[in-house]
């Protein structure tokens, strides 16, 4: 029976209306060896649980948290926050990229298939003790432009889950076109391109990229929305749209996702930032306003998400 893996258990696809389909809701990237900057979304259940009453009342009702182990996953908080904010709350799984990958997993000692074999196992019975499920693949990601040998292992590995398990994947490819690269590994092991989304497509904005992508079969999303940390970021909102305003008159908004990929303190409405609202708020009002139809945002914010979170 077709259903969505939400951390509170099966539901029906049809209860999924406006959908994040990457965001996370604790994330702690300066533990690691080198990094001293600072990068953390902190755990503060009253603040979060805030963001999301915000979120919800915008008018979202699901949001796909894709943090991995290794940067702060939790199971158990992600499944009370979707108690206590009565959002459908999607929880993700594999392993992040190199420099992230949690030493106990031993990543370059243990076999493509080893690895597979562990997602289908969160998949369909839960993470470690816990119970509670993934309901989709990701984010799974490159630390560089291109792919390293442990990295290319684990897209093996998530690519043969999602083939086991119906999940979807979702990538993290910055700044290049490395989500190519991404989407040949998937597509050497059988993993149906309609089922990848390859992410962060808007911090590199190239049409021919993008076309690439869809031309292939899979999807592409912009989910680097409302960011402010670098100046392309700041002022790199019109060419985004223009994009994407290109791929709507070719007939490409079945092939669209959009997100904030808040993982900084700094991004919440607490803290100045735009929460998890800004999509809602300010980016889709854009949108209208330069022609983008109501049933457009439709099917890119709720019915694509569906689509991808549905298994079976």
């Amino acid at each position: 029976m077709s259903h969505v893996m939400t951390v509170l258990g099966p539901v029906d696809p049809s209860v999924l209306g406006f959908t994040l389909p990457h965001e996370h809701t604790q994330c702690v990237l300066w533990h690691i060896q080198g990094r001293w900057d600072y990068w953390e979304l902190t755990p503060d259940e009253p603040v979060i649980l805030d963001e999301l009453r915000r979120y919800r009342e915008s008018g979202g009702t699901t949001l796909v948290d894709v943090t991995m182990p290794g940067i702060g996953r939790d199971p158990a908080w992600i499944r009370r926050l979707s108690e206590q904010s009565g959002l459908h709350v999607v929880m993700g799984g594999g392993w992040y990229r190199t420099a992230y990958y949690p030493p106990e997993v031993m990543i370059e000692r243990r076999s493509v298939d080893s690895l597979a074999e562990e997602l289908v196992h969160d998949a369909t019975v839960g993470v470690g003790e816990t119970g509670i499920r993934i309901g989709i693949l990701g984010e799974i990601g490159t630390d560089k432009p291109w792919m390293t040998p442990a990295e290319e292992r684990v897209h093996r590995a998530v690519a043969r889950a999602s083939r086991r398990s119906g999940l979807a994947i979702t990538t993290h490819a910055v700044m290049s076109d490395v989500g190519a690269w991404q989407l040949q590994v998937f597509e050497e092991e059988g993993a149906d391109p309609g089922r990848v989304i390859i992410g962060h497509a808007d911090s590199y904005p190239h049409l021919d990229h993008y076309l690439s992508l869809i031309n292939r079969g899979a999807n592409i999303e912009f989910d680097f929305l409302g960011m402010s940390f670098t100046p392309t970021e700041r002022y790199g909102e019109a060419r985004v749209i223009d994009l994407l305003l290109e791929l709507l008159h070719r007939g490409h908004a079945d092939r669209v996702f959009l997100s904030h990929d808040v993982c900084h303190n700094s991004q919440l409405h607490h803290y100045e930032g735009n929460g998890y609202t800004y999509l809602a708020d300010t980016f889709l009002p854009r949108l209208r306003e330069r022609g983008v139809s109501q049933a457009e945002i439709d099917q890119i914010t709720i019915a694509n998400p569906r689509r991808i979170l549905t298994i079976g």
